[in-house]
């Protein structure tokens, strides 16, 4: 399989720069009470369990792709990264597409669990944030062959990537029964 290759580029590092603020404060945006929803159907309602499955399939990807690389098998690598970006990416689309058109569930747990959920959804959120430029970071170095670089930023990039799906899972089990 033939790779693209990108020049190394400060354009490429700003775009990044840009694409991983850009991303959160749309979201911060979409999340904001006073924005009035749109309506786009019934079927929006379904796109928390989508959501789910999606940071599911993306931590199974991601330490798939870790098991790959470590065999240094790096075509199949190459393949869990591509579906983990891409899931990713899904998932974007979809948490908008849902905050965009319906308004957020409050959490109804009380208890030992209210403040254990909080502390997962913050840590979550706070880490999703932050993400972001991590994998654009590596999936540039990856592609411009500058593997060293990407070597670096991957160890920052799988354990925060790794986390925030993990811990999307469980926030989204610990909420689900709260949907309407």
């Amino acid at each position: 399989m033939d790779t693209l290759t990108l020049p190394k580029s400060k354009k490429y590092n700003q775009l990044i720069n840009i694409v991983a603020v850009a991303i959160p404060v749309v979201v911060a945006i979409l999340l904001n009470p006073r924005i009035p929803k749109v309506e786009l159907g019934e079927w929006t309602k379904a796109l928390p369990h989508v959501n789910g499955l999606l940071n599911s399939l993306t931590a199974v990807s991601l330490l798939a792709g870790f098991y790959f690389i470590k065999q240094k098998n790096i075509a199949a690598h190459r393949l869990m990264m591509t579906i983990s970006f891409t899931l990713g990416a899904i998932f974007l689309v979809s948490y908008v597409l849902y905050h965009l058109s319906n308004e957020s569930t409050p959490f109804g747990g009380e208890g030992l669990i209210r403040p254990i959920y909080y502390f997962l959804l913050v840590s979550h959120i706070t880490l999703s944030i932050g993400v972001v430029w991590f994998v654009l970071r590596a999936i540039y170095f990856a592609v411009s062959n500058q593997i060293e670089l990407h070597k670096k930023v991957v160890k920052w990039a799988l354990p925060i990537w790794l986390y925030v799906s993990i811990t999307g899972v469980i926030v989204y089990l610990m909420i689900a029964p709260y949907y309407n």
